[in-house]
């Protein structure tokens, strides 16, 4: 493993790049993507897996791995580091370089601060997460940062450079660290310029926590569907709008919903289930 000098292969140096990032999109998940009119030699990258959400124990080291996959045709070169990150209420991620009040980057290690891979390859990127000994149980929150360091240009009418970054959301829960979810409200609002039911959930743990499974629902003209929530993370202490929708089969639409809507079933987080029997009416 090299980085920026030769260090054993047991040991990781944290390094933390406290430099504004190139400007363009951010994405957490596999892919970048980037207007097709931008030249191919600009960012593209895969990464997996998207996020994640392991145990770790206080004075331990937790080693994790991902893996990035250039699909450029030219060599991909890259820059790797650390942030910070916000959930926000509208459910865009904030990402920021300088730690947080909280923040746990001071110890996570990663193995390089850049990269060059080849068209087509393949490269196994290396982390570690340690919790000082002692550490209370809580939940450490942070991204790993993997931003193209060659600019693609945009053409047309104006011609611009841009980057592209992909961060990879890492939740590592530290001994009991749990969340802890119940409803707070049930309402009708507007996603994308139509009507959808929306749970709020309110989070009174100490990790994050997500809803799973399938509730049933018969709307004002009889039709009976399935419905599932969204995958978002409710934070600890906070309350997030969760909207459910209707299950659709690939390559069918989404059943027009008639209001109000009778909704009973129960959702899952963890071990848990969280039963809803409501009815929502604009």
């Amino acid at each position: 493993m090299s980085t920026e000098s030769a260090m054993p292969h047991a040991h990781l140096r944290a390094f933390f790049a406290l430099r504004h990032a190139l400007p363009g999109w951010v994405c957490t998940g596999a892919l970048a993507v980037l207007p097709t009119s931008i030249q191919a030699q600009g960012f593209a990258a895969y990464i997996t897996p998207p996020r994640f959400e392991v145990q770790a124990t206080p004075g331990q080291s937790l080693r994790q791995v991902l893996e990035i996959q250039h699909v450029g045709s030219q060599k991909g070169n890259y820059r790797i580091y650390t942030s910070d990150w916000t959930l926000q209420s509208d459910n865009s991620v904030t990402f920021s370089d300088e730690l947080a009040a909280d923040s746990c980057r001071p110890w996570v290690a990663i193995e390089r601060r850049e990269l060059t891979i080849e068209p087509g390859a393949r490269y196994r990127y290396r982390f570690e997460i340690t919790p000082p000994p002692g550490t209370p149980a809580r939940e450490c929150r942070f991204a790993i940062m993997v931003e193209g360091l060659d600019p693609a240009r945009v053409q047309g009418s104006f011609n611009f450079p841009v980057g592209g970054r992909i961060g990879v959301i890492v939740y590592a829960t530290i001994g009991d660290a749990a969340p802890q979810l119940d409803i707070a409200a049930t309402r009708v609002t507007t996603v994308n310029g139509k009507r959808a039911a929306m749970i709020d959930v309110r989070n009174r743990g100490n990790a994050h926590g997500r809803l799973e499974g399938f509730v049933n629902a018969i709307d004002a003209t009889g039709a009976r569907f399935e419905m599932a929530p969204a995958d978002l993370p409710i934070m600890p202490g906070e309350t997030r709008g969760i909207a459910i929708s209707p299950v659709v089969e690939d390559g069918k639409p989404a059943p027009e919903i008639r209001f109000p809507l009778t909704v009973k079933g129960s959702f899952e987080w963890g071990k848990n289930r969280l039963p809803l029997d409501a009815s929502f009416t604009p």
